[in-house]
C-alpha cells in the first residue's frame, strides 16, 4: 500500500525543530533524517535516522544531542549538518 494511503500529506512533512533530509555526521557519514517521535513516557523528542552506509540501521537520538555541537579537531562543530531536503 502507498503511503499516500496510510499517512495523510499533513503529517509527513518537516519537524518544526528540523527539516528531514539528507545530514552529514561531524565525522563524515551520510544519515537521512526521517521523523521526529516522541518518548512514550517522557514525551522527549527524538530524532529518527538511517545510516546511508553498511546496513542502513535506523537509529534514534534525542533532539537535543542531535542538534548540539562536539568538539572536534580543536573546534566546536555541529555534531550533524543540514546537506538537502529530501526529495
Amino acid at each position: 500500500m502507498p503511503i499516500d494511503n496510510i499517512i495523510p500529506s499533513k503529517h509527513r512533512n518537516d519537524h518544526p525543530m528540523i527539516p528531514l533530509g539528507l545530514y552529514r555526521h561531524y565525522k563524515g557519514r551520510y544519515y537521512q533524517v526521517i521523523g521526529v517521535a516522541t518518548h512514550s513516557e517522557t514525551e522527549e523528542h527524538l530524532v529518527v535516522y538511517r545510516a546511508l552506509y553498511g546496513d542502513f540501521g535506523l537509529w534514534v537520538r534525542p533532539l537535543t544531542l542531535f542538534r548540539e555541537q562536539v568538539e572536534h579537531g580543536g573546534q566546536r562543530v555541529f555534531r550533524f549538518t543540514f546537506v538537502e531536503k529530501d526529495l
